[in-house]
């Protein structure tokens, strides 16, 4: 049987743009999706920051374009407050930076439906687990998530350090316009952030990430509608207005996760497979992505006598791979680390470091190059 190029494995945004990156490389590309995620009556509430680098990617593979306007949000200006009580906070302005605006959020159903159809389209795709007169990938691109079991297969070591915390997500419509300002709360032992959505209602609409040790989160998720939006009123202190349920809420444990090996002969791990990090600086899936562009410039580079598979070859993307994600996972462990110690030292080095920052235009200008991934 002949051989197909390239197998992927997973069922999420990371695993289907890979999919349609591999392809467009002209190799031939078979999902499959058995470790897809099981089906929920709940509506799904994820809304994902993306940079540029994400978004220009999305853009060669003309999925970007076909998203509906409503389901992708332009920020603006980016507003974090510090502890209660402190006049501290920081500010973002795409103005201020001279960028068109600081990042976009996406309304996940909204996107993984354009990755389908861009995939039923696309000529060496193919769904299922194997293809009528095709032999084994000649390389497996595993994106299961932080649950592989293609990973575990591997005998991969999977590093995981438990927060001991929970993120509950909804969707939400407040009384006043969000004029793509994206807010975001460090405070012990919490970090809250609304980002503007014009999903469900334009102009009004947010997705809320809120972070909390696992005992208030599950005291939160208790409460009935009304008195969670009397809740996240306090935290908010009616900042972004009136807030309102506009959605089930849906929770999940956080943790940083890291493969001590990515690659291996005929195989590679990328996104939560590969990687899990805090969600406080809404960089999951941008270093997902990025893994995806890394790869199919790796393929798309090597030479003519080298097959995909090969694990020198492959072990250029780990390298190009290896600095930004080590980073990522040190910036948001270190991040969380200084947020969430309740001590009055670490208050007051946290809020004086927003205002330093804030007061410091040129670090600002580097700092919003980063998250936008220029």
């Amino acid at each position: 049987m002949k051989p197909i190029d390239v197998q992927v494995r997973g069922s999420g945004i990371v695993a289907r743009t890979a999919a349609l990156a591999l392809s467009r490389l002209g190799l031939g590309v078979t999902i499959d999706e058995s470790m897809a995620r099981s089906p929920s009556a709940a509506a799904d509430v994820r809304a994902y920051a993306l940079n540029a680098a994400s978004v220009a990617l999305l853009e060669s593979l003309e999925v970007w374009q076909a998203l509906p306007m409503d389901a992708r949000t332009p920020v603006y200006d980016m507003q974090i407050e510090g502890d209660a009580g402190m006049a501290s906070s920081l500010r973002f302005s795409a103005w201020q930076q001279q960028v068109g605006e600081l990042a976009w959020i996406v309304d996940a159903p909204a996107l993984e439906a354009e990755l389908d159809a861009a995939l039923r389209y696309a000529p060496h795709v193919q769904s299922g687990d194997s293809s009528p007169g095709h032999g084994p990938a000649t390389l497996q691109v595993v994106a299961e998530g932080k649950a592989s079991a293609t990973r575990e297969r591997f005998g991969v070591a999977f590093e995981t350090h438990d927060y001991g915390q929970r993120a509950i997500a909804a969707r939400l419509v407040s009384d006043e316009p969000h004029q793509g300002l994206a807010r975001q709360w460090f405070r012990a032992p919490d970090v809250l952030a609304l980002l503007p959505l014009d999903r469900p209602q334009a102009g009004r609409g947010h997705g809320l990430v809120w972070s909390l040790p696992t005992e208030r989160a599950e005291a939160l998720l208790a409460l009935d509608g009304a008195a969670f939006e009397a809740e996240l009123t306090r935290a908010t202190a009616g900042a972004a207005g009136a807030l309102r349920l506009a959605s089930e809420r849906a929770a999940w444990p956080l943790a940083m996760s890291r493969a001590q090996q990515v690659v291996g002969d005929g195989w590679v791990l990328i996104g939560d497979a590969a990687h899990v990090v805090h969600p406080l600086a809404g960089q999951g899936l941008n270093l997902g992505l990025a893994d995806v562009a890394s790869l199919a410039r790796v393929l798309a580079g090597r030479e003519a006598w080298r097959g995909i598979g090969e694990r020198r070859l492959l072990e250029r993307h780990a390298r190009e791979r290896d600095g930004p994600t080590r980073a990522m996972l040190a910036l948001t462990d270190g991040l969380l680390g200084l947020f969430s110690r309740p001590e009055g030292w670490a208050k007051e080095l946290r809020n004086r470091g927003l205002g330093l920052v804030n007061a410091a235009t040129p670090l600002k200008r580097w700092l919003t190059g980063r998250a936008l991934g220029l």
